[in-house]
């Protein structure tokens, strides 16, 4: 990772990203929404691209000199189609909050009826959350988990037919079990809803065939393509023909200006390495790695919240130790592990405090971590709950030097 060129006119910014490099190198991510792309995607994200205005669909825009940027954003369109089997996907979404809110400003109107996750059960922001817009602007009717740590569809299926909402949304940001699509769906067709799949988290594993795939049961399925995707920081929005232009119309202008052509360019390299021999390789690692992981977790007396996961990630719940999810999270940074504090199903906590702790293995498993070092990384984590209150220093001291043989084994970005 070379910052002389910008060493040249910024100091202070090229020093913060090389400490930046080394943080990253010397730490175990753990954090489930993290990933490290390649430095083929790096390149792009980065590139002349960035100088580009293009508002517009390609071959459609507002301004000229687009020739080039038209084909690549059609090349990342066709291979997000081909990774997904979706029959229309729009590219140009900054982010995947961005995603679902033109989602929202396509297929509801203000005051309508929306279902979503509830944030505090493993939804996200962007799902009903009071906070964000979907939550200010639109009726919500969460559903949550039961206490297996899944969802009861049964009650998903009576709280849609009491409220009759206009869209239903499935799909979290901590949730560990398979989510059933067709149930999903089934549901939407009985109360005349949409059905929007928020697949941010799992894209990698749905585009491999190791999570079913919302295909052909959403109406709109969107995603975030710097997750277990592993590309660039943005979004994509897929849908079935019928929505299409609408869709299309609800980024720009609805919602957004000019599309980030170098980002769009990024994520045209993740899907072609999403396409390969290699990234399914990486899926099921992930898969392997994940449920080793949390085997070993309970194995060394840690609760789980629905006792494993088949997916690549797990939330400690801390309750029964009395422990906060904030503490454990700092105590595992100080031993070289990063991950983030989260609430669990009925916390007693704050979510700035929480009683759980949200684990992913997709930044690891890139770097190339296997099952057994999935079992040292369980041990370190169980002796950092362990010591949380005691802060002893040596141990601190041992655990770090633990996590930093795993970094140098496999090192990042070499």
């Amino acid at each position: 990772m070379n910052t002389e060129i910008i060493r040249k006119t910024d100091k202070e910014i090229a020093d913060l990203i090389d400490k930046e490099l080394i943080r990253q190198q010397n730490t175990i991510e753990l954090i489930a929404s993290e990933n490290f792309t390649s430095e083929a995607v790096m390149e792009a994200a980065g590139s002349i691209l960035t100088n580009k205005y293009a508002e517009g669909k390609p071959y459609k825009r507002f301004y000229n000199g687009c020739e080039n940027v038209d084909k690549i954003e059609e090349i990342a369109q066709e291979r997000a189609k081909k990774l997904f089997n979706a029959p229309h996907a729009n590219v140009q979404p900054h982010s995947g909050a961005q995603a679902n809110m033109a989602v929202f400003l396509y297929a509801v109107k203000p005051g309508d009826t929306v279902m979503g996750m509830d944030l505090s059960n493993g939804g996200h922001l962007s799902h009903g959350s009071p906070v964000n817009f979907s939550g200010l602007y639109f009726n919500i009717v969460s559903y949550g988990i039961n206490e297996k740590g899944e969802i009861d569809y049964e009650e998903v299926r009576k709280l849609a037919i009491k409220h009759k909402p206009k869209l239903i949304i499935c799909g979290a940001s901590n949730y560990s079990k398979i989510i059933d699509f067709k149930k999903f769906k089934d549901i939407a067709n009985e109360v005349n809803a949409y059905l929007m799949a928020d697949i941010a988290h799992i894209a990698a594993l749905v585009a491999t065939g190791e999570h079913p795939s919302p295909f052909p049961y959403a109406d709109f399925v969107t995603t975030t393509t710097h997750k277990t995707l592993r590309g660039p920081r943005g979004g994509i929005i897929m849908c079935k023909e019928e929505h299409a232009q609408g869709i299309d119309k609800a980024v720009f202008p609805g919602i957004q200006g000019g599309p980030l052509e170098h980002i769009i360019a990024a994520k045209a390299v993740a899907l072609k390495e999403a396409l390969s021999d290699d990234f399914k390789n990486y899926a099921k690692q992930i898969i392997l790695n994940a449920k080793k992981l949390a085997q070993t977790l309970m194995e060394e007396g840690l609760d789980i919240v629905g006792n494993g996961t088949e997916n690549h990630l797990m939330t400690l719940d801390l309750r029964k130790l009395n422990k906060t999810g904030k503490d454990i999270a700092n105590i595992l940074e100080e031993v070289g592990i990063t991950a983030n504090k989260n609430t669990v199903p009925n916390d007693p906590q704050s979510p700035f405090i929480t009683s759980g702790v949200r684990i992913g293995v997709p930044a690891v498993t890139t770097r190339g971590f296997k099952e057994e070092d999935m079992i040292e990384i369980g041990k370190i984590i169980a002796e950092a709950v362990k010591i949380s209150d005691s802060k002893d220093i040596e141990k601190i001291k041992q655990l770090r030097e633990r996590s930093l043989i795993l970094c140098k084994k496999h090192p990042l970005y070499a």
